[in-house]
């Protein structure tokens, strides 16, 4: 049996593909991060599937139901609440537990992902990037880490939330004061924006917010990727994604 690890949506409905539309409509069980959220996005498909959940905090223990479903006889599915599964989101150690076994086939169901999203639109970042996520919280751990990042010397991509946002823009700006910054918000949503220039500007547009809502992508370009000639601007798409279904 087969277990396919299906990439759906990170905001706009519209931004699933056939293959995922029709893979959660003939599997047996659909596994996934959080079942609410997803049997909204399965209801405007029309799909009625059963839905068991697997997080990250149950990830390991869920992962043994999900290789008993499987070694019953059935297909399943697995999807994160938004994205590509395993990225920054549960599913990896779900996918080890089923390979371990050697019963299995995992059949991946490739779609949207935050970070090529932003990639897409940030233009030259460099030959290479490295993909981050999110940082620590901890204050200390994360600006040892960005040290390395740009010790490391490509472009790098983070996720963080909106509550943090700003704290580690600031963390981002007393490692290296000159880099350039990509600044994704509420990506394919209705308010998308994304934000672009040196690392100070980018600080004081989102400064200047009454509240900093949605979830960010961010990409970090070290001055020595920076080949940009031009004055830094401020590229905004605020209202210009369609609206999310």
């Amino acid at each position: 049996m087969n277990l396919y690890m299906v990439a759906t949506p990170i905001g706009n409905l519209e931004d699933i593909t056939y293959r995922a539309v029709r893979v959660l409509s003939e599997v047996d069980v659909i596994a996934c991060e959080d079942t609410r959220h997803t049997s909204q996005l399965l209801s405007h498909y029309g799909i009625h599937k059963k839905l068991i959940a697997c997080h990250a905090h149950n990830e390991a223990e869920s992962a043994k139901g999900i290789l008993a479903l499987l070694d019953e006889g059935k297909n399943v599915a697995y999807c994160s609440d938004a994205g590509t599964p395993g990225v920054s989101d549960p599913g990896a150690r779900l996918v080890e537990s089923v390979r371990a076994a050697a019963r299995h086939d995992i059949i991946p169901v490739p779609g949207a992902s935050a970070v090529i999203t932003l990639v897409s639109a940030a233009g030259n970042i460099g030959k290479s990037f490295t993909f981050e996520g999110f940082l620590s919280p901890k204050k200390g751990r994360r600006i040892k880490r960005l040290e390395k990042l740009f010790a490391d010397g490509n472009a790098f991509v983070i996720y963080e939330s909106p509550f943090r946002v700003l704290k580690t823009l600031e963390d981002i700006r007393e490692v290296s004061s000159s880099c350039r910054v990509v600044a994704g918000r509420e990506l394919t949503k209705a308010f998308e924006e994304i934000i672009t220039g040196n690392i100070q500007s980018v600080i004081e547009k989102l400064k200047t917010k009454d509240r900093i809502k949605g979830e960010f992508a961010i990409i970090v370009i070290p001055e020595a990727e920076n080949d940009y000639s031009e004055e830094d601007t401020d590229s905004q798409a605020e209202g210009s994604a369609e609206e999310s279904c």
